[in-house]
């Protein structure tokens, strides 16, 4: 099971300079954030937070597999994740986000990760994912190709009306 709450970091208790963490990002690491898009893969994230005065800076640096279905044949695909991002974190009076800034209520002092990981991870995946040519599923291919919109195309052509048939000469 997934400790969500080492993922929760004490700002306040960080020594001057550079603190590491390391997580293991795996199922159930998703199914505790009750990720929307992704709720499987293997991944690690390494974290810096090299702290001066009272500004942090975070970085990570995230690596793994996560799966998720095929666009095209629903089967489930892995897409690699390599990914370096960085934060600033600053205490103030309340907690905000702004790009890269972030402001933690400094009676507080915690700032949460969790979420912040799982986006990084989420914008890394390709909008169109789909397997490499070749290997999606090969009866859900042929599926697409019997009820595809070329196909009805076709047949379509074949019964035009012949007042509109000139207007095939100017594609």
């Amino acid at each position: 099971m997934c400790n969500i709450e080492s993922f929760k970091i004490d700002l306040k208790a960080l020594p001057q300079g550079i603190t590491s963490f390391e997580y293991k990002l795996d199922n159930e690491y998703f199914k505790a954030i009750d990720a929307p898009d992704v709720q499987r893969g293997e991944l690690s994230s390494s974290l810096s937070v090299n702290r001066t005065d009272d500004f942090f800076e975070l970085n990570f640096h995230i690596e793994g597999v996560v799966h998720i279905p095929c666009d095209l044949c629903l089967d489930d695909m892995d897409q690699t994740i390599s990914h370096d991002d960085r934060l600033v974190v600053k205490f103030g009076d309340d907690y905000s986000e702004d790009d890269d800034l972030v402001t933690v209520a400094e009676n507080e002092g915690i700032l949460d990760v969790a979420w912040f990981i799982y986006e990084f991870i989420d914008l890394n995946i390709p909008i169109k994912h789909v397997h490499a040519p070749g290997k999606c599923n090969p009866a859900m291919i042929e599926m697409l190709n019997q009820h595809s919109a070329a196909r009805s195309g076709e047949e379509e052509e074949q019964a035009i009306d012949p007042r509109w048939a000139a207007l095939l000469k100017l594609k």
